[in-house]
């Protein structure tokens, strides 16, 4: 990804906004329905899909392998609206995949390329190597697949599909990342003897994408059991169905523009926020209150109201990890002490959120106390400086919400955001003209 010079963020300081925000869609819907919609039987159409770079990386995964999909812009009551239709077909291989930096591209491909006939090779970006991809590569080899990876159980690699995978029973340790289990899930109904799927290991994280991923295959026509007490999901085989389906917006996305009205006092209301979802930035309403904020939901979407006064929260962020960043940026604001837990899984990310976080924060006069398993974040009057990313989205936005607080801050590389954002820069700018 291409590096820009760094992005002076802007400073609002105490003046309350009002402010309405319309979020693209949901990543983690978008790059699941393109997995499932790739097995069905009958095409299906995708609302409002998320374009950025890791939609657009599975997007050519998928058409690498066969797989047709058509985009189109369509009038609806008035307003343009993008949609994708997926025409599935039977999967071929003899392709090779990009998988930049994206975690779902990295994980969700590889089984799905592994119904192909023919070789798929993978690769990305240098950090995708570093990235845990063992306990998928793993699986597939039992399940009889060969993958050379030069006994390196990551990238780059080279899988050889026969056209089928006969399934049957596995374990799987997911602790590392839910995507593990959600790779071998969403393409589990193709198996010729469905799957069975234990997780052994320590606590999972991200409990609510897994319930995501359930609930798509559900949506598909996928016949899913899930076990809780002793951590085990079945797939029966099955054949799919197409889907229409409206994506969310992405919830966790949210969470910088929701920090506006935190950190400057004033309202943000992002539009269409659901009713009811299994996305973990919808417990973004819990978290923010907890930190001095007031919510309300109704049918014009999530409204956070603030203060200008944020204060600290002492509180286990395992199943809503990716929040982590945005949380410890308000946390740097607070009025009082803050301890983020439960989130030592962060490491593995796109970088190592956890020490990206406390050095870069201390470097503009922060207090953050790095644990293994978590951040105590102490109140301390931050100055400006140059912010950076390591290539990681979330890192960016962080620096652009201290920002608003905070004069003289410069996010480096913040088009790195383009991962899940087509143009956060330019929506960011907008709002605050």
């Amino acid at each position: 990804m291409t590096k820009n010079i760094n992005w002076p963020s802007i400073y609002r300081g105490a003046s309350p906004v009002q402010l309405s925000v319309v979020i693209p869609g949901s990543k983690s819907v978008t790059n699941r329905a393109l997995i499932l919609a790739a097995q069905a039987n009958s095409p299906s159409l995708l609302r409002r899909p998320l374009v950025s770079r890791d939609s657009q990386l599975m997007v050519a995964g998928i058409k690498s392998l066969g797989t047709g999909i058509e985009e189109r812009v369509v009038d609806v009551d008035g307003v343009q609206e993008l949609h994708w239709r997926i025409t599935p077909a039977r999967l071929i291989g003899g392709a090779k995949i990009d998988v930049g930096n994206a975690g779902t591209v990295m994980r969700f491909l590889p089984p799905l390329a592994a119904l192909a006939q023919g070789d798929v090779a993978f690769d990305g970006d240098p950090r995708s190597y570093e990235r845990p991809l063992g306990p998928v590569i793993q699986a597939l080899e039992e399940l009889g697949i060969s993958i050379n990876h030069e006994n390196r159980y990551s990238l780059p690699l080279t899988l050889q599909g026969n056209g089928s995978i006969k399934g049957g029973k596995l374990s799987i340790d997911a602790s590392a990342s839910s995507q593990f289990l959600s790779a071998l899930l969403l393409v589990a109904p193709s198996f010729t003897d469905g799957l069975v799927v234990q997780h052994k290991g320590e606590k999972l994280p991200s409990m609510p994408h897994i319930e995501m991923t359930v609930e798509m295959l559900r949506q598909f026509g996928g016949n899913v059991e899930v076990d809780s007490n002793s951590q085990t999901w079945s797939v029966k085989p099955g054949q799919l169905h197409g889907c229409d389906l409206v994506i969310e917006p992405d919830l966790s996305n949210a969470a910088p523009f929701l920090s506006i009205a935190m950190v400057c006092g004033g309202s943000v209301t992002i539009s269409d926020w659901p009713g009811t979802t299994t996305q973990p930035g919808d417990q973004l309403r819990s978290i923010l209150t907890s930190m001095g904020g007031s919510v309300t939901l109704n049918k014009n979407g999530l409204t956070v109201t603030g203060t200008g006064k944020i204060h600290g929260i002492d509180i286990d962020l395992h199943d809503v990890g990716e929040l982590t960043p945005s949380i410890a940026a308000l946390a740097a604001l607070a009025d009082s002490p803050s301890y983020l837990r439960g989130i030592g899984h962060l490491r593995l990310h796109e970088t190592d959120r956890l020490a990206a976080l406390t050095r870069e924060v201390n470097s503009l006069g922060g207090d953050v106390v790095e644990e293994e398993t978590a951040l105590r974040i102490n109140p301390a009057p931050l100055h400006g400086g140059v912010f950076h990313t390591y290539d990681d989205h979330r890192l960016a936005t962080a620096g652009a919400v201290l920002g608003l607080a905070v004069k003289d801050i410069e996010v480096e590389n913040i088009e790195t955001t383009r991962k899940t954002l087509p143009d956060f820069p330019g929506l960011w700018s907008s709002l605050l003209a």
